[in-house]
């Protein structure tokens, strides 16, 4: 259980909302349990004063106050399971959010080495079916347990001031049996085959992805149809023990509803005695029963969110464990410092490195070009001085940066929502102004939908130079104290870059910029140029 530990804390930043809907939930709870209880009362007092007055003896009762009660409660049953799942399932998506975020900003920190690891595929199920997964934590876990153990207490408290002690104690052991039951030893038998299960899930369906994606090279292979068989006999296999881990789970919802009907003939026969003695009415008698029976709607919930527990806990180890982010260390900007390399070996694991004590110290202001022909390490030298990757060796230490990397990526969306990546609260005037920086107003004032202009699927409806522009752009709205411009202007031609090159120098006065490219040509203006070899 210690690997929910850090998605408790994270779902626990918002108990307002959680006991919001704990307490709707109760209210639900109480007053199904209450029509039931208050129906059965009022039914059997009902019947016995009709048998009285059959008999020829007078009585009385009260319609209104009873009757008046059951439709109280059967509004307001209907009315809190209406907000309850409207509010609820607010939360839970409100959840989800927070997790999807904090699980993308953990992916932003950690390096292309450890993203790289995996195929899109891969990542792709972590980033929709683990997260799912956790989902049960709050709406089907913890809430109906904490509810189902309330209402439980409140039952036995009830027993205890109607009954006596000794029934009311007997009540609490058949409860906590089926409590106890209908989680803990669930989960103790479905642990590793819903953990298991939730892996080779998540493997099958990377499996289908990469069939779809290569159908067409398995086609001209001759091997889509024993592809197709293998993915099928996988899904049979897995079909085969989810059969399994839901027949465990309708067994104990089986013998948990057995223990709570046990429990409600066991104050029926109980009260029976008390009923003789004229220590309990009639009414009463069945009223209690009742109760019990009307709490199998709270334990009903419980087998099926803890015989998935296990595939739950599995996916967030793997959340926890696969993405961890790089260690960059703050550098002391008080001393005037903007970044310092100290004795870096860098390169990718396994492998040779690049390039080995290498030590850099670099002042706020400054302008530092590093050139460099293709092998000689200078994305490698940009991703670690960045963070994105870890240094083999040594330590580096910087402010926030911002990084023009040597990709051009452009989302499919908008213009205005490209650009709003490198600071969310630029206004629409500072994003026009950053665009005719780079010499691209113009080109967005000539479309009808200006900043909302939709750049299409990998920002297919612009040139090569025209994206590379724009992300450069992009990253020139950020406000970090430190500037990395990998190849800043790849596909850009010479009179352009001529032309755009100065105005982004002043744009970046005050600011520590370090830009690498093959030669001097490509940089931005620089106060030193260090060579690569």
């Amino acid at each position: 259980m210690r690997d929910l530990r850090p998605w408790f804390t994270l779902i626990l930043q918002r108990r307002g909302r959680l006991f919001i809907g704990a307490l709707l939930l109760l209210a639900t709870l109480i007053s199904g349990i209450a029509l039931l209880a208050l129906s059965g009362w009022f039914l059997t007092e009902t019947a016995l004063v009709g048998l009285l007055f059959a008999a020829g003896i007078q009585a009385y009762i009260n319609l209104y106050v009873p009757g008046g009660g059951i439709r109280f409660f059967a509004v307001s049953r209907t009315v809190a399971r209406y907000f309850e799942r409207l509010y609820n399932h607010n939360t839970v998506l409100r959840l989800l959010t927070d997790i999807r975020v904090a699980l993308f900003d953990r992916m932003a920190q950690s390096g292309h080495r450890d993203r790289g690891r995996h195929k899109g595929a891969h990542w792709l199920s972590r980033l929709t079916a683990d997260v799912d997964a956790l989902d049960t934590l709050y709406l089907r876990l913890v809430a109906p347990s904490a509810l189902a153990g309330v209402v439980a207490l409140l039952v036995v408290v009830l027993v205890w001031l109607l009954f006596t002690w000794e029934i009311a104690l007997m009540l609490l052991a058949l409860l906590s049996s089926a409590f106890v039951i209908a989680t803990w030893v669930l989960y103790r038998r479905t642990q590793g085959l819903s953990g298991q299960l939730n892996e080779r899930q998540e493997h099958l369906r990377s499996e289908v992805i990469e069939h779809l994606e290569g159908f067409s090279e398995l086609t001209a292979a001759g091997r889509i149809g024993k592809h197709a068989a293998l993915l099928k006999r996988q899904a049979l296999a897995l079909d085969k023990d989810q059969a399994v881990i839901e027949t465990q789970t309708g067994w104990h919802l089986a013998l948990t509803q057995l223990l709570i009907n046990l429990s409600a003939v066991l104050v029926l026969w109980t009260g029976l005695k008390l009923f003789q003695n004229g220590s309990l009415s009639g009414p009463v008698l069945v009223m209690l029963p009742i109760v019990l029976l009307g709490l199998n709607e709270v334990y009903a919930m419980l087998p099926d969110a803890f015989g998935k527990l296990g595939a739950t806990v599995a996916a967030a180890k793997r959340l926890n464990e696969e993405i961890k982010p790089s260690a960059v260390h703050p550098a002391n900007t008080t001393t005037g410092t903007t970044l310092i390399a100290s004795d870096l070996s860098v390169g990718h694991p396994g492998s040779a490195p690049v390039m080995t004590h290498f030590s850099l110290s670099a002042q706020a202001g400054d302008r530092l070009g590093i050139v460099g022909v293709s092998g000689s390490g200078k994305s490698s030298l940009a991703d670690t001085f960045a963070g994105v990757i870890p240094a083999l060796s040594g330590r580096v230490e910087r402010p926030p940066c911002a990084y023009l990397t040597q990709s051009t990526v452009v989302f499919e969306d908008t213009v205005k929502a490209n650009l709003l990546l490198g600071n969310p609260k630029a206004t629409d005037a500072e994003l026009w102004r950053i665009l005719q920086l780079v010499e691209l107003a113009e080109r967005f004032t000539r479309e009808d939908e200006g900043l909302n202009t939709w750049l299409g699927s990998s920002g297919n409806r612009l040139s090569g130079g025209e994206a590379r522009r724009l992300v450069l752009a992009r990253v020139l709205l950020s406000s970090a104290p430190l500037v990395i411009l990998d190849e800043p202007f790849t596909g850009v031609d010479a009179d352009t870059r001529t032309r755009i090159a100065p105005l982004i120098d002043r744009w970046l006065e005050g600011r520590t910029v370090i830009s690498l490219g093959h030669g001097p040509e490509a940089l931005l203006p620089s106060d030193h140029i260090l060579h690569l070899s």
